[in-house]
């Protein structure tokens, strides 16, 4: 069970695609914050992942660490357990939160769209002004921290031509995990998804060359299709589990089936309930029967068990229907899986070590992640060591 806590509907950027543009008179409690960890942990039955969101969590910090202190004195006491992350656009991060998020185990995840032309094309600041140089510094910065941490890029179809060089971009930052989304409400033209799938060919050929050298990394297109192929079963159960699995509390505290809701408001068919009185048992039934309706096309479809048709969210922002699926997603879906089985195929055959670690061991992603930490726990205490080195050099 996750929780998703829009701590404020206030942000600190003016992006041009965003699905609910900042309304900065929305903040979150600290009571309605503390009850949503409570009833979070009752309906997970004693640990829970929350999501700080917002609007820009980081606004809200102080509301950050009393929640988080609130919950470590409970589970002092056994009441439950939690673990959080946050997903930010990164302006607000510094040092002292980055050493408090370490000291508590805080997951990051930032947005960056890649190369500055891809980025500023639609991630400005308040003023109009582009905001890509300040934040290659603030990733740069959680990177030193936060070696793991995963960076969203989302592609809009005027940027579909920067894909391959935007992602090469933020894996020579040092970025590991890279979460790549488009904004499926976009005005996608047949010509934009012809140049989106040359770009995936791009990156099929460096994919199967990274991989040969033995480069980690995290390319979420190519994973989870991969995945959908090698863990069919697993993968079918992993998708979207609306109403259930993510629900997200917004600032007065109301409940609604997953992330994009919350911007319909209390008065909306979405509303499921709210932190003081739990889930509305009847709400979300209505909800998920009608998110379960399957739809003729999709049944006889190939790619069924291994499209993301699921997602209420998606279906929703594109069509304004839960069970209707986006016409883009279905072409995206269809374009990109012929292009990844042919780059599983060819790494399977070679038997890339690499290939055969990551997506045909249950272990690899704990193994992964512990050799990661520990290479960023190596690579900060290379740097101290030299800095202490640069103190102490005598003056010439």
């Amino acid at each position: 069970m996750h929780l998703t806590l829009h701590l404020t509907s206030a942000c600190s950027m003016r992006c041009g695609y965003c699905y609910a543009p900042p309304n900065p008179g929305r903040r979150m409690s600290e009571e309605t914050a503390h009850q949503a960890l409570e009833l979070g942990a009752r309906m997970s039955g004693g640990s829970c992942g929350i999501v700080f969101f917002g609007g820009e969590p980081l606004l809200e910090r102080d509301l950050i660490r009393s929640s988080v202190a609130f919950a470590r004195d409970k589970e002092k006491r056994g009441e439950g357990r939690w673990h959080f992350k946050i997903t930010t656009n990164g302006m607000l991060l510094d040092e002292e939160f980055l050493q408090f998020a370490n000291r508590e185990g805080i997951l990051i995840t930032m947005s960056l769209d890649g190369t500055r032309a891809a980025h500023d094309r639609h991630r400005r600041l308040p003023d109009g002004a582009p905001s890509h140089d300040l934040l290659v510094r603030r990733l740069r910065l959680l990177l030193r921290y936060k070696p793991c941490a995963s960076v969203i890029m989302v592609t809009n179809p005027d940027t579909a031509g920067h894909v391959a060089e935007s992602v090469v971009f933020l894996l020579d930052q040092g970025v590991r995990y890279i979460v790549h989304a488009l904004n499926y409400a976009g005005a996608w033209r047949e010509e934009d998804l012809e140049v989106l799938h040359a770009e995936y060919e791009k990156l099929a050929e460096l994919y199967v060359a990274w991989t040969a050298a033995g480069r980690k990394f995290y390319y979420s297109p190519f994973e989870t299709k991969l995945s959908s192929h090698i863990n069919c079963e697993r993968f079918r159960d992993e998708r979207c589990d609306f109403a259930r699995r993510q629900l997200s509390v917004d600032p007065d505290g109301h409940l609604y089936p997953c992330v994009q809701f919350p911007k319909a408001g209390p008065e909306s068919r979405w509303r499921m309930g709210d932190v003081s009185t739990g889930v509305d048992a009847a709400a979300q039934q209505r909800l998920r029967e009608e998110w379960l309706c399957e739809h003729e096309p999709c049944r006889r479809c190939a790619l069924e068990s291994r499209c993301f048709h699921t997602c209420a969210c998606l279906n929703w922002q594109a069509t304004g229907g839960i069970a209707t699926v986006c016409p883009v997603l279905c072409r995206h879906e269809r374009m990109l899986a012929p292009i990844v089985d042919r780059v599983g195929e060819e790494l399977y055959r070679r038997r890339e070590p690499l290939f055969m670690r990551k997506h045909y061991s249950t272990a690899y992603p704990l193994v992964s992640l512990l050799e990661d930490c520990l290479a960023g726990l190596s690579e900060a205490g290379n740097r101290e060591v030299a800095a202490s080195t640069e103190r102490t050099r005598p003056l010439a």
